[in-house]
């Protein structure tokens, strides 16, 4: 994967090729043809260097005012993988700086400078309020206690060792969707703060299928991240 600086961008905007996306989790109608990830034009390229520039420094100053020895030096960069979905993500680099990614049909699918910027601080609000290693602990926590309980019952190392797997996964699920309406909830008032309109910025969600409630999912009824940007913001 090459992640691009978002100074780079504009030399891009001429040369990006469209390529066919990855399988569907359900198969698609004979007849009917996969659509292909969209491409940004220049002036999606241009309004996503705009929206970097607003909801970085906010998104920076929440940071330092909301955590202690926190890395609030955000690096906002563009995941060119071809054939990726639109999709935006938030991680760390080895030496802890916090990196958010934008895949290029992200880039082009959102219709206003208000769902860009809901995304991009909903993705910064993921670091600031420590979801990755909190998911880490949630995992460790269920591989352990999962993982006890098939030792206690003697079970042989083959399986203990499933049973930490699928500990891990149930725990690194389990607050999941709690991280997600912490997330829409910070980042809605990083967005406002940026000079944007979250409630405008958060409709971004009707254009995602929707995950309803499903046990163990890991993300939250959209209706209900909708509410919880709507709520926020009013008392903004």
């Amino acid at each position: 994967m090459r992640l691009i600086p978002i100074l780079g961008l504009l030399a891009m905007a001429g040369c990006v090729s469209t390529v066919e996306s990855g399988q569907t989790s359900r198969p698609a109608p004979a007849q009917a043809a996969q659509k292909a990830p969209s491409t940004p034009t220049r002036n999606k390229i241009q309004q996503f260097q705009s929206v970097v520039s607003t909801v970085e420094p906010v998104a920076e100053r929440e940071c330092r005012a909301r955590t202690s020895g926190a890395n609030c030096d955000f690096r906002i960069v563009v995941d060119d993988r071809k054939g990726q979905p639109a999709n935006a993500y938030q991680t760390v680099d080895k030496s802890g700086r916090p990196i958010l990614a934008f895949t290029l049909a992200l880039i082009a699918d959102v219709r206003n400078r208000d769902e860009l910027a809901f995304v991009m601080g909903h993705e910064a609000a993921h670091h600031i309020e420590g979801h990755i290693p909190r998911q880490q602990q949630n995992a460790a926590a269920g591989a352990i206690l999962l993982g006890g309980l098939a030792a206690l019952t003697g079970a042989d190392s083959t399986v203990i060792d499933q049973a930490v797997d699928i500990g891990a996964g149930v725990g690194a699920r389990s607050y999941s969707k709690n991280f997600e309406l912490e997330a829409d909830a910070l980042g809605t008032v990083i967005t406002k703060r940026a000079g944007y309109d979250p409630v405008k910025g958060a409709a971004f969600f009707t254009q995602i299928p929707d995950p309803g409630n499903r046990f163990l999912g890991t993300h939250p009824p959209n209706s209900q991240r909708i509410e919880t940007v709507r709520r926020v913001n009013a008392g903004l």
